[in-house]
């Protein structure tokens, strides 16, 4: 045994009842989060995340998976797969040297509903325990439920509706609202479970619909959004992008309107899955889930009558850390929190994007909290590609806005944030090849995107690091005319490419922009 796994061994007995036996958040002012290594051990997947960064919206350091299938043939047998216990120990043997080596030991590990229900699940936790120095942290279907809606709160603060988190021999619902969790139920619909129901898909709908039909009396709710979390839903979500021709293949937030997600139901009745399997970059395993996934999905429509279907690709691993964090940084807005991680780590001069949004703050006045955020948001990234060779400053920006792993930011949101970053390098985007992922947007969004990012454009290089020394913004939109006021500091940092910029920023507000110098009684226009 390495010291590592004594280590790990050692941590946990401290605390066998929790998961991380430590405290992650011992200061609730905290920024940054330590390497943190976090298991979930399910009925089809065995998953390693190791979590670095901004406390409140922490990068994914390290994220391995290995469809083990332990749970196959569970409701027959009663007994773990064999051969998924082989490969889920060796994942996790793997998985405890490779925390040893990215400082992310102790491991913390749960074990969902395979583990708990199967008759050989403690023996297989005592072996894991023996051969690896993991402690295996076997948790109910209510802290299931539980920690999967946790994990949707840290992605979506103001979620309110249920969370439905599908695995490979269980479902859980919970509700959620105000930041807290609410009722829980947990269910048997799992895939591998429902594939030893016999008498075929009649038999298997009329077993889905009452089982979902007493949740329901549990849950009680009807017209609600649902959160839905885990590797069957995830498939589905992108398989209605492939129908729909969907131009950002980001799950996180995804929404499927309920016709479209019914729509694609019907789709998949008839399509080549083999055929889509290579297109979506779905492994063999899991499509073999997905026909099952889509008979419980059609159900819950029938029962629960959503709103609307919203992915997250958050849930156990996360709702864990959301679990430990003091409610003053649960609080936090997790995409303002990611974007002062990455500009601390990766802008020339940290701390300006707060100046610059607050210099350019005049030009968006009355403009609603959501829409601020964003614009706070691209402040503080507008600076962080300035590395990426100039050519290409702008396609990157946008990449990094639409496709990095961010909480808290919906996909006409991406767009959004990305589209403003790439104007604050770009001044047209046509003939771009990210054109495509306009459409998200209206005509509205699209120009004032554009706005904030010349905006940026020309606020970031009129003075450095702070441009309200050498100015001062005053928009009077009912006259569309723009003033730019001069103090003695920008008379001099006025030059020709700040004017240009200046003008290029009040053709994209479709307004006349003016400069005033100290002590002028008349502008310049």
């Amino acid at each position: 045994m390495t010291s590592d796994h004594n280590q790990t061994t050692a941590d946990a007995d401290e605390d066998e009842f929790s998961p991380f036996g430590r405290p992650l958040f011992e200061d609730s002012s905290v920024r940054a989060l330590s390497r943190v290594g976090v298991v979930d051990v399910g009925s089809n997947s065995v998953r390693l995340v190791v979590f670095d960064g901004a406390a409140r919206s922490p990068a994914y350091f390290y994220n391995e998976k290995i469809l083990c299938g332990l749970g196959k043939g569970l409701g027959e047998t009663g007994m773990l797969n064999p051969e998924g216990k082989r490969r889920a120990l060796a994942a996790l043997k793997r998985f405890s040297l490779l925390a040893g080596g990215m400082g992310a030991a102790p491991l913390s590990v749960v074990a969902t509903a395979a583990t708990r229900e199967a008759a050989d699940g403690p023996e297989f936790t005592a072996q894991v325990l023996e051969e690896t120095g993991l402690r295996l942290h076997v948790i109910d279907g209510d802290e299931e439920a539980r920690l999967s809606a946790q994990g949707v709160l840290l992605g979506w603060p103001e979620a309110k509706g249920v969370v439905c988190d599908i695995g490979g021999n269980s479902m859980e619902l919970a509700r959620v609202g105000d930041g807290k969790v609410g009722t829980r139920v947990s269910t048997q619909l799992g895939p591998f479970r429902l594939q030893q129901v016999e008498g075929g898909p009649e038999q298997r709908r009329a077993l889905i619909h009452r089982v979902l039909t007493r949740a329901q009396g549990k849950i009680k709710t009807e017209g609600e959004r649902f959160y839905m979390v885990g590797g069957s839903w995830r498939v589905i979500a992108r398989l209605d992008m492939e129908r729909r021709n969907y131009p950002l293949t980001v799950l996180h937030e995804y929404r499927m309107p309920v016709k479209s997600a019914l729509d694609t139901l019907d789709w998949l009745e008839g399509a080549d899955l083999s055929m889509l399997r290579g297109r979506t970059g779905t492994s063999v395993e899991r499509m073999e889930l997905v026909p099952l996934a889509c008979e419980v999905l059609r159900e819950l429509i029938r029962v629960f009558k959503p709103s609307e279907i919203d992915i997250s690709s958050y849930g156990i691993r996360e709702g864990l850390l959301y679990e430990q964090m003091p409610d003053k940084l649960r609080a936090r807005d997790p995409l303002i929190e990611a974007a002062r991680a990455a500009e601390q780590t990766g802008a020339r001069l940290p701390g300006s994007g707060k100046k610059l949004y607050e210099f350019l703050l005049p030009l968006f006045k009355g403009r609603p909290p959501e829409r601020l955020r964003l614009i706070k948001a691209a402040c503080l990234l507008h600076d962080t590609t300035w590395r990426a060779h100039p050519d290409y400053r702008a396609d990157v920006c946008f990449d990094n806005a639409t496709r990095a792993n961010l909480g808290g930011l919906d996909h006409p949101g991406r767009v959004f944030l990305g589209l403003s970053l790439l104007h604050r390098y770009k001044n047209s985007r046509s003939g771009t090849r990210l054109e495509p992922l306009f459409r998200l947007l209206s005509e509205d969004e699209i120009q004032e995107a554009e706005v904030l990012g010349k905006a940026m454009r020309f606020g970031a290089m009129f003075a450095a690091g702070d441009p309200s020394q050498a100015g001062q913004l005053v928009w009077k939109p009912k006259k569309r005319l723009l003033d730019l006021q001069l103090t003695e500091l920008g008379v001099g940092l006025y030059g020709e490419v700040a004017r240009a910029r200046f003008s290029s920023l009040t053709q994209a507000l479709r307004a006349k922009g003016r400069v005033v110098q100290p002590g002028d009684d008349d502008a310049e226009d």
